[in-house]
């Protein structure tokens, strides 16, 4: 049967150093992953499994591109966080699956309406429209995964306009990748294409036009975008 309207071509995010790029199918957030910024936003620390919320396809923005100031917000937040991009099918996954299902890692920016987001948390309602919006997935060039041996030990940062505003290490997190791909895999089968956006630590703050942030992490390509109007 075809398409009454013209079919899309994939969503492809640049590899490091390759003429070929990974197709982005679905994106996957893990929420309040990082005890001080968990702390930060007046939530209450817990670990009893990881929470989760999803961005849909048309969020996503590569690292070319510029940010377009979104509508109907006026306190627009970043969160750097470790993207981790998926390279087999994953499904009530056990330790020993995990081998081989990581296609590599990426820096990322979870970019959240945090007006929208208070408003949504004291009603009880739904996060969906401040977190999923044209450009709230930024992620960059992916670097493959035997090319990052101790992501574990990496520090992760992001720069606002050239001054250091969030810095932690993927070890701080609550949940590590390990233990998020588990638990993620009994809700649904992973499988290439599915990308995971594991967290941020604190110091998320407001962003506004003209400013530029940087993300980092230790061993990946940076990311780099310019919020405009």
């Amino acid at each position: 049967m075809k398409s009454v309207f013209p079919e899309s071509e994939p969503t492809l995010l640049k590899v490091t150093g390759r003429n070929y790029g990974y197709p982005v199918r679905r994106i996957f957030c893990v929420g309040r992953n990082y005890v001080e910024h968990v702390l930060e936003l007046g939530n209450k620390v817990e670990k009893k499994q990881p929470f989760y919320f999803t961005k849909s396809l048309f969020s996503l923005l590569d690292s070319e591109k510029n940010l377009t100031y979104p509508p109907m917000t006026n306190d627009l937040h970043h969160e750097v966080e470790l993207v981790v991009a998926i390279a087999k099918p994953l499904q009530k996954a056990n330790r020993e699956d995990l081998k081989g299902s990581i296609f590599g890692y990426a820096c990322g920016l979870d970019m959240t309406r945090r007006d929208l987001q208070s408003i949504a948390k004291k009603q009880g309602k739904p996060w969906d429209m401040s977190k999923d919006f044209e450009g709230s997935a930024l992620i960059g060039e992916i670097t493959e995964f035997e090319k990052v041996p101790q992501i574990r030990k990496a520090n992760i940062k992001l720069f606002l306009n050239n001054k250091l505003q969030q810095h932690g290490r993927i070890a701080d997190m609550i949940y590590s990748v390990d233990e998020i791909l588990l638990d993620l895999s009994k809700y649904t089968q992973l499988i290439p294409g599915d990308v995971v956006m594991t967290g941020t630590p604190a110091g998320v703050s407001a962003v506004k036009p003209g400013d530029l942030l940087v993300a980092q992490i230790d061993g990946l390509t940076e990311l780099k975008v310019k919020i405009t109007e």
